[in-house]
């Protein structure tokens, strides 16, 4: 199945080859996503593994996942009043969430995530979609998450909850030095911590990253595998691909 939502850095034209990086399924019996985002590795399958947890460190991400796992019914509801709309974006963008349920928050996330161009949060998408639609797939996306942990937690945190010799972290952090244009604080020295968290796990971890020298360097003695995808935020008519690693230490 797909996800419900859009997210900077979304794995959706990448998660076929990604997939094929996996190793057995019998080699694991956990699964976590770290920088859960979008969850489009998540969605990819009805089950990775008998436990599953999907992570991000973004709040209000993780309070709309909450809500569509729990009351499915409660946000669709909350959401009867949504029309792709630019007065109806801006509204929602600038509005207080001093004093909103979660449920109401979650509906004021899922409009700004679903109208915004590229899912960057701030600029109206300005073309049609149906969001009666959009609306509607969230019951089918509750029962895929019945059984799935969220958690809200830094990465080192949440990875030294959950290593295991029978886990697989599938990480997708910002890009090195794209760190901007996503909607949640990552440092440039969080790269660094980041390799240092991994270097002594016991699990198994893919790791995507754009390809530079960089990061070529700091993933040094581990498995590299190099991808392409294409651009989906230009027209079709323009064709430009990105370069991108899968990162392996098995």
């Amino acid at each position: 199945m797909n996800s419900f939502i859009s997210w900077i850095g979304g794995k959706k034209l990448l998660r076929k080859k990604i997939l094929e990086q996996f190793p057995d399924p019998d080699s694991y019996d956990r699964y976590i996503e770290v920088f859960g985002g979008a969850g489009w590795l998540l969605f990819s399958r009805d089950k990775h593994a008998p436990m599953e947890v999907f992570n991000d460190v973004n709040g209000e991400l993780i309070n709309l996942y909450r809500v569509v796992k729990h009351h499915p019914e409660a946000l669709q509801k909350e959401l009867e009043w949504l029309l792709m709309s630019r007065e109806q974006f801006f509204d929602e963008l600038n509005r207080n969430t001093r004093g909103m349920t979660d449920i109401q928050r979650a509906a004021r996330y899922f409009c700004i995530i679903r109208e915004s161009f590229g899912a960057n949060l701030h600029t109206f998408r300005s073309s049609a979609r149906d969001m009666q639609k959009a609306v509607d797939y969230l019951k089918e996306v509750s029962g895929r998450l019945n059984r799935v942990v969220i958690e809200n937690q830094d990465f080192e945190r949440l990875v030294k909850t959950y290593d295991r010799s029978g886990a697989l972290f599938y990480l997708d952090p910002p890009y090195y030095e794209a760190e901007k244009y996503y909607p949640d604080r990552f440092n440039p020295e969080d790269h660094e911590r980041l390799r240092k968290c991994l270097g002594g796990i016991k699990g198994k971890f893919i790791l995507s990253y754009n390809d530079c020298q960089q990061i070529r360097d700091l993933y040094e003695g581990y498995t590299l595998v190099e991808v392409e995808r294409l651009d989906n935020l230009v027209t079709k008519s323009v064709s430009r691909k990105y370069k991108e690693l899968i990162i392996k230490n098995f």
